[in-house]
Order: structure tokens, then C-alpha cells, then sequence
């Protein structure tokens, strides 16, 4: 295998596994994509970001957040706009 198709099958893996932190529960927010079962809404760390705050300054904000968290949103809003299909997990909660 060429070092490019590695690159890309390493670079689908790290997406998926990322996708895996994004969740969804219709008891929590009506069902929207959350991080990790916990009421924190994708859409809500994607405004945090787009109004200028960095990752540290949410990552203060959310002290049970990891970095991860924020870099699955920026996966998953980027599947959205590229219209790829996303299958999330449900959470237990």
C-alpha cells in the first residue's frame, strides 16, 4: 500500500473514532447531537467557536471536556456541510 492510501485509511479511523465522543438521546435536547451523553449540545460549542472563543477558553468553561470534544464537533459539523451520512451512536442516559 502506498503511503497515501495509509494516510487516508489512518485519517478515516481518527474521524470515526472522533465521531464516536458525538451522541444523541431524544430525553436530552430533543434528540440533537450532544458530546458524550452529557447536556452539551454540538451546535453550542460550534457558536462558541464561531463567536471567537479558542478551545482553551471552552475547555476552562467545561472542565469534563477534553480536546477531542471539540475537535469531534469540527468532524461532525464538516461531514454535515460536505452532506456525508453520519450513524450516531444513542446514549445510555
Amino acid at each position: 500500500m502506498s503511503l497515501k492510501v495509509l494516510l487516508l485509511i489512518f485519517i478515516f479511523m481518527k474521524e470515526k473514532e472522533l465521531l464516536e465522543r458525538i451522541t444523541f438521546n431524544p430525553a436530552i435536547f430533543g434528540g440533537k447531537p450532544v458530546i458524550r451523553g452529557k447536556r452539551l449540545a454540538v451546535e453550542h460549542v460550534l457558536g462558541m467557536l464561531a463567536a471567537g472563543d479558542t478551545p482553551e477558553i471552552i475547555l476552562q468553561g467545561y472542565d469534563w471536556m477534553e480536546p477531542e470534544d471539540i475537535q469531534a464537533c469540527l468532524v461532525y459539523a464538516h461531514k454535515i456541510v460536505a452532506h456525508e451520512r453520519i450513524d450516531l451512536p444513542m446514549s445510555a442516559e
